[in-house]
C-alpha cells in the first residue's frame, strides 16, 4: 500500500495555480474563457431580472428540472414484466451516504400496492403467550428508534459473475439504498406477546399478493430488527412498503418484508420458495447453500464510472465511491489506479457506521493516462473484499447472489469509462 492520500491531495492554491498555468485540454479552455469578459459575470441574467416562484408553488418539493436524469432505471431484459422486477438506484449521481426515497431502488414480487394506515394490521401469532394484532396507531404508541442502515438485494452485482455485463455503477451495484429508518424494535412487540421457550424462529410475511415470506432466527429478531414506518423522516413511499415494513440490518434485502402483516413465532424455519429455490447460492459442484443472510463487505467507485465520465481533462480529480458491510462497520477503503497492482488508502468522509454506507474519496492529480480503477473495502471483522478470482475459487460460476467481488472501471484518456474485468 502506498502513501496516505492526504499527502497527495492538491491544495486549493495548487488547483488555482495549475488552472492558470495549464496549456492544453479542458482546464486550458476554462482559463482561456476567463481571459475574456464572461457574460455570466458581466451581464444581468434572466434569473436576476424578475421574480421567482412563491413558497407554495410546489407544496412537496421535487428536484429541479436540471437534475431530471438522476432517476431509478431498470434493465428491461432482466425480467419479463415490471410487476415482478427491480430497478436501480442512481448511485453514480449521488454523494454523501443517505439515499433520497425517490431514488431508492425498488424490488417487487407482485407490484407496489396501496394500503391505507387505517386498514393496516400486524398480527403476531404462533408460539407466543398471547397472540396480538396491532393497528398502525398502536405501533406509533411504542417507544421508537432511529437508525441508518443499508438495504441491498442479494442479487446486486449478480449479472457480473461470469464477466463484465452492465456498463454503469447504477446497474452493477445500484440494488442498494441507505436510509434513516424510524420504527419500533421487533423485540418490543415480541416481548409484548410473550415468546414461548419453544420459539426459535419467526416467519415474516407481507400483505401483497405474492405473500413474500422469510424465516429469521429468533436471535436476530430479538437483536436489531425494526418494524419501520418512516424513512428519512417521512412516511415510507408506496414502493418501499407503506405504511410498515421490516428492517433487517446487514441482511439481504429479501428479508426486509414490505407491507408487513404477520410475524409467526415457530420452532423451525418454513423453508419457503424464497429461501430454497431462490436466494440460495449454487456452488461449482452443483450443491446450493442456504441461510447466507449477511451481506459481506463490498465497495464500488461511483465516479468516475461509465455514467459519470471525466469531462474536465487533466488536473485535480476527485475519485469517490461507497463501501458497506453487513457484518459491521467499514474501517478502510483502498483504491487502485492500475487494476490492483498498487493501492492507495482512500479518505473516509466519516468513520464507518455499523451496517450503513460509508462514503470514500481519493483526491488525485490526473495526468490524462488510462486507469483501471478499483476499490477494496475492509470491515471491522478484519474481512477484506475479494477479487473475482478469489470468489470464484470458492463459489464457482453458477451463483447469482452475494457477489461482493472487486469492480473495475477502465477510464480512457478521453475520460470515458467502461466496465471491464480484471480478475
Amino acid at each position: 500500500m502506498s502513501d496516505d492520500s492526504n499527502s497527495r491531495a492538491p491544495s486549493r492554491r495548487q488547483f488555482l495555480t495549475g488552472a492558470a498555468a495549464a496549456g492544453a485540454g479542458a482546464v486550458a479552455a476554462t482559463a482561456a474563457k476567463a481571459a475574456a469578459p464572461d457574460p455570466l459575470i458581466t451581464e444581468v441574467q434572466d434569473w436576476a431580472s424578475g421574480l421567482g416562484e412563491g413558497v407554495d408553488a410546489t407544496p412537496y418539493g421535487l428536484p429541479i428540472q436540471y437534475e431530471s436524469d438522476v432517476v431509478r432505471r431498470n434493465v428491461e431484459w432482466l425480467t419479463a414484466d415490471t410487476i415482478s422486477s427491480i430497478n436501480f438506484t442512481p448511485i453514480h449521481a449521488l454523494d454523501g451516504t443517505i439515499t433520497p426515497q425517490g431514488c431508492a431502488f425498488e424490488r417487487h414480487h407482485s407490484g407496489a400496492i396501496e394500503l391505507r394506515k387505517e386498514d393496516y394490521r400486524l398480527m403476531i401469532n404462533g408460539l407466543v403467550d398471547t397472540p396480538l394484532v396491532f393497528t398502525y396507531a398502536d405501533l406509533e404508541r411504542f417507544p421508537r428508534e432511529n437508525r441508518v442502515y443499508f438495504c441491498e438485494c442479494a442479487a446486486n452485482s449478480g449479472m457480473e459473475w461470469a464477466g463484465a455485463q452492465l456498463n454503469g455503477a447504477q446497474f452493477t451495484h445500484g440494488m442498494i439504498h441507505n436510509m434513516e429508518y424510524s420504527g419500533v424494535p421487533l423485540r418490543t412487540l415480541l416481548e409484548e406477546a410473550g415468546v414461548s421457550p419453544a420459539g426459535k424462529w419467526v416467519y415474516v410475511e407481507g400483505a401483497d399478493a405474492s405473500s413474500n415470506g422469510r424465516s429469521i432466527p429468533l436471535e436476530k429478531a430479538m437483536d436489531d430488527v425494526l418494524v419501520a414506518f418512516k424513512a428519512n423522516g417521512e412516511a415510507l413511499r408506496k414502493e418501499h412498503g407503506y405504511p410498515v415494513r421490516l428492517v433487517v440490518p446487514g441482511w439481504e434485502g429479501n428479508l426486509w418484508v414490505k407491507w408487513l402483516r404477520r410475524v409467526e413465532v415457530m420452532d423451525r424455519p418454513v423453508e419457503s420458495r424464497e429461501e430454497t429455490s431462490k436466494y440460495t447460492d449454487t456452488l461449482a459442484n452443483g450443491t446450493s447453500r442456504k441461510w447466507t443472510w449477511e451481506m459481506d463487505a463490498k465497495s464500488v467507485v461511483t465516479s468516475p464510472s461509465p455514467q459519470s465520465p471525466i469531462k474536465h481533462g487533466k488536473g485535480p480529480l476527485v475519485i469517490t465511491g461507497l463501501a458497506w458491510s453487513g457484518r459491521g462497520a467499514i474501517t478502510g477503503v483502498d483504491v487502485s489506479l492500475d487494476g490492483g497492482k498498487t493501492w492507495q488508502q482512500a479518505r473516509l468522509a466519516a468513520p464507518g457506521a455499523g451496517k450503513a454506507l460509508t462514503r470514500f474519496y481519493l483526491d488525485i492529480t490526473w495526468d490524462g493516462a488510462e486507469m483501471l480503477l478499483q476499490s477494496r473495502a475492509r470491515d471491522s471483522t478484519g474481512y477484506v473484499q475479494p477479487t473475482k478470482a478469489q470468489l470464484r475459487a470458492v463459489r464457482g460460476l453458477n451463483s447469482i447472489y452475494h457477489n461482493n467481488a472487486i469492480q473495475t472501471w477502465w477510464v480512457k484518456a478521453n475520460g470515458e469509462a467502461e466496465n471491464v474485468e480484471v480478475s
